[in-house]
């Protein structure tokens, strides 16, 4: 706009000075209206920019989509760039990496995130670390929904056993309410081995159940939580 690099940097420090624009991050600025004196634009925007391959995800997704149960500080953005987690504005962006590129949309908004298929998945993957399983179970809970032929592609991507087993395993609770068919379970059945794997990390101290047909163990806990939902099993 102002055909000069060094020129362009002086209006930025000046408009930032009056107030105009602030400063995000290290090379990424955020115009201020002048009424309201915030931000123009939300932090699902500012989120889907700290990168130029960045995008929404896990449950900052739900919250985008309008499932989560509640709203968070903190903005989970995937990226294949990685960046130094930072706060502006009240929230927390925090970096996930990312190898993967499928999956993702970009709204009239400005908004890359990933889609409601590929949320379901990454939330599963990740739940331990982002979030925990009640929330995941309860943003679950307000789909009714999915596309197996997603899913599918977004499993086999990944290629991991456990990954199927976990899928399966919840999914199958919602298997009415989300509308899907038997010949995905089948799917994810097909896709595991002998072996025997653990919903997540300490379980096995914790007294968990055995589920002989996902050749997975569970918490008790988990169970009671999906039940009170009125899901089914598969």
């Amino acid at each position: 706009m102002v055909g000069n690099k060094n020129t362009a940097h002086s209006l930025v420090s000046a408009y930032i000075k009056k107030g105009y624009i602030q400063s995000v991050k290290r090379n990424l600025y955020v115009t201020i209206s002048l009424e309201t004196k915030m931000p123009v634009v939300n932090r699902f925007v500012i989120a889907s920019h700290v990168t130029g391959s960045s995008f929404i995800s896990h449950h900052t997704a739900y919250e985008y989509y309008g499932m989560a149960n509640q709203v968070f500080y903190e903005l989970y953005i995937s990226s294949e760039t990685e960046f130094k987690s930072f706060s502006f504005d009240g929230y927390n962006y925090k970096y996930i990496q990312t190898k993967m590129n499928q999956g993702v949309n970009k709204s009239g908004d400005d908004i890359c995130v990933t889609d409601l298929e590929r949320t379901v998945i990454d939330s599963i993957k990740d739940f331990e670390k982002i979030a925990g399983v009640e929330e995941l179970l309860r943003c679950l809970e307000m789909i009714t929904f999915l596309d197996t032929t997603k899913l599918k592609k977004y499993l086999v991507a990944y290629n991991s056993q456990i990954l199927y087993q976990k899928v399966g395993y919840i999914l199958g609770h919602f298997k009415s309410s989300m509308k899907l068919d038997d010949d995905f379970f089948a799917f994810c059945k097909s896709k595991l081995n002998k072996s025997v794997r653990y919903f997540y990390n300490g379980i096995e101290k914790e007294s968990p159940i055995y589920d002989n047909f996902w050749q997975i163990f569970v918490p008790v806990s988990l169970l009671s939580i999906i039940d009170k939902g009125g899901n089914e099993l598969v």
